[in-house]
């Protein structure tokens, strides 16, 4: 009874003070939430689980390098920013890169909405009577349709407000849940030990499945693009803020899961850490899920209008952006009734290690024409990196 009101307490007094004034005003949090919000909200839910079952006690060290690999590629990105390399890349190389990393990121965003929303329609039906995968396929379709109408009649002006809320409702609860599974581990660790599990994976494996998880940790590259409300230096440091305090959290309830939770029998499911939390607190699956739902649903809205934004500039007008909300909806229901969101995961992580192989194109080459030789030869890595992990990277098995 305690922990449920440590949890609960936790969550309100942490929805309040994200939604208070002072923060409200605080421009480098406003700056912050965007980029922070969607690192959160593209693997908060599904990573502990799959590091898990298939790393055991490995998975912080997993979680620690996954971290670190993000943080190299939100690097590239920030010097390109620093140097004002996005708008003027350096020579008809980096014309070339810069174009195809708006085309990709526009294919990336149109796998990452699939995602959210497969992720939204599992959620929602987990604790219903009516949890099946047909159902939830169901609710994931009904919401792209709901979006694609949206944006072909009023647009997502009257959807944006949803994001703060969305945000602040997200943030509250991983509260309440560190809270409680740092509450957990220490009655269980004092009387029966902390779990330690060994990895269930080969190394080869356990790599081509690390690959294929990049996307939960992607996001940081939206401080790109708020140039217009942001200047350079803000920009940088707000996504250099957004990375810390993610992979804070991350470390923390990763390390936690593992120690609290031995792996469960048989295929892993999507919605996982309900099952995990309930035995944390009754109220934890109930505060998850609605966070779950309002985060994957204002994060899907947020990387549709990105698409269609993205499409219309690169194709200079000749596509629209309702022609393309209409085709990455289609292309989501496709991979929603083909595809699990274990494969979906993947093939996101794929497609975003390749716009960031772009992206570290862009820095290399800004930084060989600033005559910075080493830090071009290390973005030139972290490009190579990107193309291995888009080869490399398999979904959960």
């Amino acid at each position: 009874m305690l922990r449920d009101v440590l949890i609960f307490g936790t969550a309100a007094a942490g929805l309040l003070l994200i939604l208070s004034p002072p923060m409200r005003r605080w421009r480098f949090w406003r700056a912050m939430v965007t980029p922070l919000a969607s690192i959160i909200g593209s693997g908060f839910l599904v990573l502990g689980p799959i590091l898990n079952q298939s790393l055991g006690i490995w998975s912080p060290a997993a979680m620690a390098l996954l971290a670190l690999i993000a943080f190299g590629f939100g690097g590239a990105i920030r010097y390109s920013i620093a140097a004002g390399a996005h708008g003027s890349p350096p020579g008809r190389l980096g014309a070339l890169a810069e174009t195809a990393a708006g085309w990709t990121l526009a294919f990336s965003y149109v796998i990452s909405v699939a995602y959210y929303l497969n992720l939204l329609g599992a959620f929602a039906v987990r604790l219903t009577p009516f949890d099946t995968p047909l159902a939830a396929r169901a609710v994931t379709t009904t919401v792209f349709l709901l979006i694609l109408t949206t944006g072909l009649t009023k647009g997502f002006k009257a959807l944006e407000g949803l994001e703060k809320y969305a945000v602040s409702l997200n943030l509250a609860a991983i509260c309440g849940l560190l809270v409680g599974l740092g509450l957990f581990f220490g009655e269980t660790a004092a009387t029966t030990g902390p779990v330690l599990t060994p990895a269930s994976v080969s190394p080869w494996a356990a790599l081509t499945l690390f690959f294929g998880l990049i996307v939960t940790v992607q996001g940081f590259e939206t401080s790109r693009y708020l140039g217009a409300e942001y200047d350079a230096d803000l920009r940088i440091r707000s996504m250099r803020g957004a990375q810390y305090v993610s992979t804070a959290i991350y470390l923390v309830y990763v390390t936690l899961l593992v120690l609290c939770f031995a792996p469960g029998k048989g295929a892993l499911d999507d919605t996982a850490i309900i099952d995990m939390t309930s035995a944390v607190s009754p109220l934890l699956p109930l505060v998850l899920t609605v966070a779950a739902l309002a985060a994957q649903f204002s994060a899907s809205v947020a990387d549709t209008t990105g698409a269609g934004g993205l499409v219309a500039e690169r194709s200079k007008g000749l596509i629209g952006n309702r022609a393309a909300y209409a085709v990455l909806v289609a292309a989501g229901i496709g991979l929603t009734w083909t595809a699990d969101v274990f494969a979906i995961i993947s093939y996101a992580s794929r497609a975003f290690a390749l716009y960031y192989a772009l992206e570290a194109a862009i820095a290399a080459l800004a930084a060989r024409s600033a005559g910075q030789g080493g830090r071009a030869v290390g973005f030139a890595a972290l490009g190579g990196l990107g193309l291995v992990i888009a080869v490399l990277g398999r979904p959960v098995e």
